[in-house]
């Protein structure tokens, strides 16, 4: 007699790390952070022609506390950089971060005193978009990216605590 027979119909089993990472993919809330011109091509991904409701996506929240993914889209100056750290520190666990633009992955043309040179100098970047904008396609697909990483993740990784690096230990403040 084989399982099928011993289980009854319509009974589905799986893992708990699978309903959570399933939950986590499907209701992903990002953080309403636009910097600069990437944040209209960020904007568009949540009209009806780009449908960013697939993801569960379709509400931009503005308190960190209420998000779970932090698109930064734009330029990021010296004076923003505090800023978009204490966001995500307030951000709760698990918490996840996509740069979207040159600018955000790596500071663009902008190679100056005034800008940060890619925001992972400041917080961790789960994907990075490429583009001077990306289209919201391009977003779209980073968002494919990021479900597929938390399709990975375990529940008891996110639990660790990491120790987080205050933005005067990155750069100087003053300066």
């Amino acid at each position: 007699m084989g399982l099928e027979e011993k289980v009854p119909e319509g009974i589905l089993t799986t893992s708990l790390d699978s309903v959570i990472n399933w939950g986590r993919a499907n209701s992903t809330w990002p953080l309403l952070f636009g910097l600069a011109c990437c944040a209209m091509e960020m904007i568009a991904t949540g009209t009806a022609r780009h449908d960013i409701a697939r993801y569960g996506s379709e509400l931009f929240r503005a308190s960190p506390r209420q998000a779970d993914l932090m698109i930064v889209s734009g330029r990021v100056s010296n004076k923003m950089a505090p800023v978009i750290k204490r966001i995500y520190d307030q951000m709760l666990a698990p918490k996840w971060v996509i740069a979207m633009g040159i600018c955000a992955s790596a500071g663009g043309p902008f190679n100056n005193y005034a800008i940060i040179q890619g925001v992972d100098k400041i917080i961790p970047v789960d994907v990075y978009v490429p583009g001077c904008p990306p289209r919201p396609e391009s977003l779209l697909y980073a968002m494919d990216l990021l479900r597929a990483k938390q399709g990975r993740e375990s529940v008891g990784e996110w639990r660790k605590v990491e120790e987080p690096l205050a933005v005067d230990e990155i750069m100087p403040l003053g300066v």
